[in-house]
């Protein structure tokens, strides 16, 4: 387990030191491209003049999936956090490498989040990853990085986490969306080397890469709020009219897969209930003979999905999680989506 991070008066992160009461930004100098262009990490750190934890907020680990940063943006300049007790260390954009290239990777072709915790000599990403992890990860309590989908493929807002720890569902819960995943620990990711550090840490999948989605954005930006709300590190704010987003944790998840090769007519869309042998889809030839068709294997609710409409045998069209209970699940969704209209 972590030993509690010290409510020192100063904290440093690379040459900077930031006292109570400051704001700072920072940048985090990385490896120079080969045209000896200067790269960094940019970093916003806020502490308040009250002591409490640390938490980091993390997104672009990969460089085109870019929700993130907007949602980063929204909240350092968010009036909420003026009076945040403890400290918040955001960095909007980790791998500045793929989101000059609009890749998911890096340009050694090595994917960031598997290449935690990294190493001072190692490979350009992990000489990356061992930076973030000694300048940010180990100097903070908790941790929030954030996702979208890959490219040409969107995920229903949700949260990854290890939901057997006591903290991390309770961080999970305060998030405030309807679909909770206990993922496993992925080997070489940020989540995974964060575990290690005894850093509970939650992983916020929504959107799709190379594409701002303003609800994702939205309850992305919302979720970070309420968790430093439940860390006690914002004042609890007046109950809104709107619902509350009630959490239900998935038992399990599985991709459907095309049976056949061709262009695709979806039936079906992200938050959308389903039951075993329903129609999700469509597969037609050129002409539009249809050839095949894409069908639930189980009864769940849709959290990703693909949205090119080429697709070959084999390949993965939706993400269905499973839960007990799916029809309390599709009415939590809804209320999600009507509360950011």
């Amino acid at each position: 387990m972590k030993k509690t991070t010290p409510n020192s008066d100063e904290l440093v992160i690379g040459s900077h030191t930031i006292k109570r009461g400051e704001s700072r930004k920072i940048d985090l100098p990385t490896v120079r491209l080969y045209t000896d262009t200067n790269m960094s990490i940019p970093i916003f750190v806020k502490r308040g003049k009250k002591p409490g934890p640390t938490v980091f907020v993390s997104s672009a680990i990969h460089g085109d999936e870019l929700n993130g940063i907007e949602i980063i943006s929204r909240l350092v300049n968010s009036k909420a956090i003026n009076s945040l007790r403890g400290t918040l260390i955001a960095a909007p954009m980790v791998n500045g490498y793929g989101v000059l290239n609009q890749s998911r990777y890096l340009p050694d072709r090595r994917d960031l989040n598997r290449s935690f915790p990294g190493s001072a000599k190692g490979s350009l990403a992990g000489r990356i990853a061992h930076q973030f992890m000694k300048e940010v990860v180990e100097k903070s309590d908790f941790g929030i990085d954030l996702h979208t989908g890959a490219i040409h493929r969107s995920n229903l807002p949700q949260i990854r986490a290890n939901l057997d720890d006591s903290v991390t569902f309770e961080m999970a819960r305060a998030f405030g969306v309807p679909v909770l995943m206990n993922a496993n620990l992925r080997d070489g990711s940020l989540r995974q080397a964060a575990d290690e550090q005894g850093i509970p840490m939650l992983l916020y999948e929504a959107g799709q890469a190379l594409r701002f989605d303003e609800l994702s954005i939205k309850v992305g930006f919302k979720g970070i709020l309420n968790v430093l709300r439940y860390l006690k590190m914002l004042p609890k704010v007046k109950p809104r009219k709107t619902a509350d987003v009630e959490p239900f944790v998935a038992r399990n998840s599985g991709w459907v897969r095309a049976t056949d090769s061709g262009f695709v007519i979806h039936k079906k869309e992200l938050g959308d209930r389903v039951k075993e042998g329903d129609v999700l889809a469509e597969i037609k030839k050129p002409l539009g003979e249809v050839s095949a068709q894409v069908r639930s294997h189980a009864d769940g609710i849709i959290i990703g999905k693909q949205n090119i409409p080429l697709v070959q045998e084999g390949e993965a069209v939706y993400h269905i999680a499973y839960f007990n209970k799916p029809r309390k699940v599709e009415a939590s969704i809804e209320t999600m989506q009507d509360n950011f209209e």
